[in-house]
């Protein structure tokens, strides 16, 4: 079993991705900053990591990553955050998630993105929601050019409907709503395999089997 190191551990899709893997017998370590949330970590069967990714350095962060086999990026600025945190999280985090990894000898890395960064925003949209989506565009370049497996998947409108266990997994930067824990399901099913690495592609709600739908995307 693996040991996986999700940042913004404290996010619904990062509990409900700690309890998928923590009950599949991986041990899951949950970053966040705020120690008061360890316990809710614990619930969902997730170590704590207390480490503030807008004030560390990768070097500090790599240190936390010892014997870590896989990351996932799930944090985020935030509803009602500024276009400043959206940089310092969506986008600076995310690529210093991926430094530290490098550091630690880290390979597997999956980043949560969003829909609708590949293009430009339809006119009028909310200056800091085009600074979030250009953010999130950045982080995804940023890890790129790592030296890492990485995987980059974009889920639709989230909600907290009852899963299906069915998705669509498209690469086109397509708009639909999933459940949270359906990109939880895809994202677990995710860290299980090595043939999806350099695969960017967009999760939404459908009606595929997860690992039918995940086959279909290998390269």
């Amino acid at each position: 079993m693996a040991t996986i190191a999700i940042a913004g551990g404290h996010g619904k899709i990062a509990l409900l991705l700690s309890r998928t893997l923590s009950s599949a017998g991986h041990d899951v370590r949950g970053i966040i900053r705020n120690p008061d949330q360890r316990s809710d970590l614990a619930a969902h069967g997730a170590l704590s990591i207390v480490l503030d990714l807008e004030s560390t350095d990768a070097e500090t962060l790599a240190t936390e990553l010892d014997g870590v086999d896989a990351v996932v990026f799930a944090a985020g600025a935030g509803p009602g955050s500024t276009s400043d945190r959206k940089l310092t999280v969506d986008r600076d985090a995310a690529v210093l998630l991926g430094r530290a990894a490098v550091a630690a000898g880290v390979r597997r890395y999956v980043l949560i993105s969003s829909i609708g960064v590949s293009s430009p925003p339809p006119e009028g949209t909310d200056d800091v929601f085009r600074v979030y989506l250009e953010a999130k565009k950045a982080a995804e370049d940023g890890v790129k050019e790592l030296p890492l497996d990485w995987t980059i998947i974009r889920p639709g409108e989230l909600t907290d409907d009852e899963p299906t266990g069915t998705v669509t997994l498209t690469p086109e930067d397509t708009r639909g709503p999933i459940s949270r824990t359906d990109v939880a399901i895809v994202i677990a099913a995710l860290l299980e395999r090595d043939d999806l690495a350099g695969v960017t592609f967009t999760a939404l709600s459908g009606s595929t089997e997860v690992e039918d739908a995940l086959d279909a995307l290998v390269p």
